[in-house]
């Protein structure tokens, strides 16, 4: 007897449909082969001899890269079909990763070579994550949207900082980076396969009145866009928000955080990735258990509080010298950020009209980046500043206080009252299957009319 969707647990609907299965999968290829490039990568230019200078180039490549292309990303995701971005992306890493993987087989790989697919990486991810978010809606009942979010959310960490680099340090062991970068080439190629497999959904906008040029249909997608997020009080807030989040947390955590477990516990590299494994098995659990749930009443409220408070564990990694409560404290914040994260992106998903998803998506990748790298930037001389102690408890408390301005200033909890996100938006309808509400009611605007949803098309 087979199982219905409503039969399977609440974490698990999404892989009742046949694309979202496709879907996650391409996903998950396409997330392994980022762990293993992660770590591959490191070990190349350490083996060229590099520097952390030369390092810092390859990184700093892929930050430029993403940078300059999401927002071009997000006038794609709308106006071109999600499927034929995502592949196409996939496809380019590929070629890539097998260049690189002939490149360090032949001895013939140098540092600018990886800083240059680096930044070609940056790139495609610009246009990946755009086309992923505006797809998901298209292929799932909006009900199912939480916990796919989810779903990725649970896949991300243990992929990127678990399997990928497990993975790339087998393949060190045995031969050489090299054989890292040909796993990515064959993960990513894999992934182009399986997207190549689904089917192509109509891009969820009505077509231009008249045709301008290129360049200008650009400039006016990019604008619309940002007008949009300017009118629109519950996207400008959490956005404003989420910036200033990533500038008082990024820094310490990415920069000061192992110069914390080093001089205030005496661990070492490997103390330290038990404390970053500790963040990313909390953000696994608590994307799981968000999927798990009904999206809350209170989604705005819920969600930003969450971001705060989950912040605030970070404090104890300054006052406290025993690694185990700095685990405990990073598993929390993994738990209570990431949980609210996976709500964010159902929230965009389900609130933002879908002629606007892939342009709004791509603005909350950009807003959130811009200020990460100035976060980065100043940990380092604000910790020899202040002391690492003092800069982990504001980035502890600054948050909360954010927060708490936020809600009030913002006045999100009439709005969430007046928007309602309930599995009511989705009804039954006729033999045909399930009619599935757009966001058009939740985010006060008329557009767009209910769809059909993919698979109950015969």
């Amino acid at each position: 007897m087979s199982t219905t969707p409503r039969e399977l647990p609440r974490a698990l609907r999404p892989f009742a449909t046949g694309q979202y299965r496709l879907l996650a999968t391409a996903l998950v290829l396409s997330l392994l082969g980022t762990g293993v490039w992660i770590v591959a990568v490191v070990w190349q230019v350490i083996e060229l001899g590099g520097t952390p200078v030369d390092l810092s180039i390859v990184a700093t490549g892929g930050s430029i890269g993403l940078v300059l292309a999401v927002l071009l990303g997000g006038v794609a995701a709308d106006r071109i079909p999600q499927k034929r971005i995502l592949t196409t992306v996939e496809t380019v890493k590929a070629l890539s990763m097998a260049a690189m993987a002939v490149l360090a087989l032949t001895g013939t790989i140098e540092v600018w070579h990886m800083a240059v697919v680096s930044l070609l990486l940056g790139v495609a991810d610009g246009f990946f994550y755009p086309a992923y978010s505006a797809w998901l809606p298209a292929l799932l009942p909006a009900d199912d949207l939480l916990a796919a979010n989810g779903i990725e959310g649970v896949l991300r960490p243990s992929l990127m900082q678990a399997a990928g680099p497990a993975l790339a340090s087998a393949a060190i062991a045995i031969l050489s980076p090299g054989l890292g970068f040909a796993i990515v080439a064959v993960t990513q190629g894999l992934g182009a396969i399986v997207l190549a497999l689904m089917r192509t959904t109509a891009v969820r906008r009505e077509a231009d009145a008249e045709p301008s040029h290129p360049l200008v249909a650009v400039w006016v997608d990019v604008r619309d866009g940002v007008r949009y997020m300017f009118r629109t009080r519950w996207l400008l807030a959490t956005l404003l928000y989420s910036a200033l989040l990533v500038l008082a947390i990024m820094g310490p955590i990415e920069v000061l955080l192992p110069f914390a477990v080093r001089d205030q516990t005496g661990g070492g590299a490997g103390a330290f990735a038990l404390a970053l494994a500790a963040f990313g098995v909390g953000g696994a659990l608590g994307s799981l258990a968000v999927a798990s749930m009904r999206l809350p009443r209170r989604y705005l409220t819920l969600m930003i509080a969450a971001w705060g408070v989950g912040c605030a564990p970070l404090a104890i990694i300054g006052l406290t010298d025993q690694l185990w409560l700095m685990i405990v404290a990073l598993f929390t914040c993994g738990v209570l950020f990431s949980g609210a994260t996976v709500i964010w992106g159902t929230l965009l998903q389900r609130r933002v009209p879908p002629e606007m998803l892939g342009r709004v998506s791509s603005l909350d990748f950009f807003v959130s980046l811009a200020l990460m790298p100035i976060s980065m930037a100043i940990a380092g001389p604000v910790g020899e500043i202040i002391g690492i102690p003092v800069a982990f408890l504001a980035a502890g408390l600054i948050p909360v206080v954010l927060a708490t301005l936020t809600l009030l200033i913002a006045r999100l909890g009439p709005d969430e009252l007046a928007h309602p996100l309930t599995d009511t938006d989705v009804v039954a309808s006729t033999d045909t299957g399930p009619i599935v509400t757009g966001p058009g009611a939740a985010s006060g605007r008329q557009l767009p009319v209910d769809e059909e949803h993919p698979d109950s098309r015969p």
